[in-house]
């Protein structure tokens, strides 16, 4: 198939497009800028100019697919609304493109607030009003309904691996380096699910080829983390002490992460393994860290 990757220059969609090039698909990226563009290119995949506020260029780039994986989003917190009104037109843009033909159409959201007070699963759905994007995915598994395999794939909060990942890791590891504690909440018994950005890739691509109209996908392979085991393994590599520190300190040491690890959000990917016979394969979180890819800096 011929399919349309939004944000196929970023963490976690290079990886997909690297899945689905090796696959044998062929894979347009959506390049907003000459930086963006030369990373597409050097994944095998050919370039398309455009941008998600810019829906000319976005029809012209679905016109050419049969299919998208929409990774693109803006994750500035301080523009949560625009952002998902933005995300909204793109999908409706490749909605459009896509009505009838059965195509592909998978977007991407997370798991962090799913099922507050245990393990989140596929069948589950968010509580309204605890992010704007959420309305988008309820809006895009409707579109089955028009004759588009939609799909939403939900991910782990933490997409860790090699070659420079900015999330919620090295937010914490730089904290941590900055401030000369890893610390954690509480007791730090609140858990973060988390997956390998290969895996997520390749999880891509196989609901790409055979996921079921409407399908609520989990790119989760550790259910869920201790905050505490995370925050004592970025001590240990960065040479650091790790503490607790009581909830009401917490939004002045991690600033903007509080909200995030302070969270218990763990997250099963029971059903998606079955559906697709995922089996993640790629390093654990620990093992990354221990590996020296979070070096705070």
């Amino acid at each position: 198939m011929r399919i349309l990757v939004t944000g196929a220059s970023g963490w976690i969609g290079s990886a997909s497009a690297r899945e689905l090039i090796s696959a044998g698909h062929h894979v347009l990226g959506l390049a907003r800028n000459d930086e963006s563009a030369a990373k597409i290119a050097k994944l095998g995949a050919e370039v398309v100019r455009g941008s998600l506020d810019d829906l000319a260029s976005l029809r012209s780039a679905v016109a050419q697919a049969e299919g998208v994986v929409h990774m693109g989003y803006n994750h500035d917190f301080s523009q949560m609304a625009a952002a998902a009104q933005t995300d909204r037109a793109a999908i409706d843009v490749f909605a459009e493109a896509l009505q009838g033909t059965g195509g592909p159409l998978m977007i991407a959201s997370g798991t962090v607030g799913l099922a507050p007070g245990r393990v989140g699963t596929e069948q589950d759905m968010p509580q309204a009003g605890i992010h704007p994007r959420a309305a988008n995915a309820a809006y895009t598994l409707g579109l089955a309904d028009r004759g588009i395999r939609s799909m939403v794939m939900r991910f782990a909060p933490t997409v860790h691996g090699a070659g420079g990942d900015h999330g919620f890791v090295a937010a914490l590891a730089r904290i941590a380096r900055e401030k000369g504690v890893s610390a954690y909440i509480g007791e730090g018994r609140n858990r973060w699910p988390a997956v390998n950005r290969l895996d997520a890739g390749k999880l891509v691509q196989l609901a790409i080829e055979s996921a079921a109209p409407g399908s609520v996908l989990h790119a989760i392979d550790e259910e869920g983390i201790a905050t505490r085991d995370i925050a004592a393994a970025l001590g240990q590599f960065l040479g650091v002490t790790v503490e607790s520190i009581p909830a009401e300190q917490g939004q002045a040491h991690f600033g903007w992460m509080n909200m995030f690890f302070s969270a218990d959000a763990p997250a099963s990917s029971a059903i998606t393994r079955a559906q697709l016979d995922w089996t993640p394969t790629h390093a654990t979180l620990m093992e990354d860290i221990a590996a020296g890819h979070y070096p705070g800096n």
